[in-house]
């Protein structure tokens, strides 16, 4: 089985364990959007009997390359478009109406990544109906954990002052995110084609924060922008770089190296930064991520 983005290739391996082979195409660290397959990645597309994408027009270039290479009768799931229809497709500063692609970034909604493990099972339990019962069994227990990080991330950020609710961020990721648990996005400093935002850009977004009174933005662990340094320090509001969305926290093997890791690490920084009280996130990370070790801190 062939995935993409890794919290995606994660959400896929819970409900697969052993019983499947799983191969995420996309390295971490590597834009999804601008992510271009190798001549290496045709062998695992050939191979695959199911293909799974989040769609949305996140992968054309790899659907370029299950058209030209896939097995015949290969099964594509296309997740977003499983998931959601187009009324409630998103538009906006990155993925602007014009252009007809919608906003990708459905799994960062925890109870879409819930319909996207639901909709994982049904397609591994047809094609491998041996194992139907542990693929079952995997997905209701994972679910389960879903629903405990839903509920404690709604409870946290309720705990953030109504007028603070506001987030601005480097990459457009986080509209689905926002619409679920009652966040306003106020930008994103990475503009449609992907580049550095123009100075006009930058100025309406010192603009709009001052005004906004937002108290800190948010940058992505894996791309720093110097932009975005330099609007926190001329709007003098707090610069948390460590967000991520198609990557993992820790290493490999380790428990926050995951979909739950990571919306945890998340929802977090977001909470703290933002005036809200993260405590109850603690505790929910202690029970969904039994085993992490925690680096001294620094002296």
């Amino acid at each position: 089985m062939v995935t993409t983005v890794a919290p995606l290739t994660d959400l896929v391996r819970q409900v697969s364990g052993d019983d499947a082979r799983v191969h995420g195409l996309i390295p971490e660290g590597v834009n999804a959007h601008t992510f271009q397959p190798t001549p290496g990645d045709v062998r695992f597309l050939a191979s695959a009997d199911l293909i799974v994408l989040n769609g949305l027009f996140l992968e054309e270039a790899i659907e370029r390359l299950v058209r030209a290479s896939a097995r015949p009768g290969v099964r594509v799931l296309k997740l977003a478009e499983a998931t959601l229809g187009e009324a409630e497709w998103i538009f906006d500063f990155s993925f602007p109406r014009a252009q007809g692609r919608p906003n990708p970034h459905l799994w960062l909604d925890v109870v879409y990544a819930q319909r996207y493990v639901t909709l994982v099972r049904e397609q591994l339990a047809a094609l491998d109906p041996a194992h139907a019962e542990a693929y079952e069994r995997r997905a209701a227990a994972y679910l389960a954990q879903l629903a405990q990080l839903h509920d404690c991330i709604t409870a946290a950020v309720a705990t953030i002052p109504p007028a603070q609710r506001v987030l601005l961020t480097y990459h457009d990721a986080w509209p689905y995110f926002a619409r679920r648990y009652g966040l306003r996005v106020l930008g994103a400093i990475q503009p449609a084609n992907f580049f550095e935002p123009s100075p006009r850009e930058v100025a309406r977004l010192i603009a709009q924060i001052r005004q906004a009174q937002v108290p800190a933005i948010f940058g992505a662990a894996v791309f720093p922008s110097k932009v975005l340094a330099q609007i926190a320090a001329e709007t003098g509001v707090r610069y948390v770089s460590t967000l991520r969305d198609d990557t993992l926290p820790g290493a490999p093997g380790e428990p926050q190296h995951s979909y739950l890791g990571m919306m945890l690490a998340n929802a977090t920084a977001m909470v703290e930064a933002l005036g809200g009280e993260a405590a109850g996130l603690a505790a929910c990370r202690a029970r969904l991520l039994p085993g992490e070790r925690h680096e001294p801190a620094a002296r």
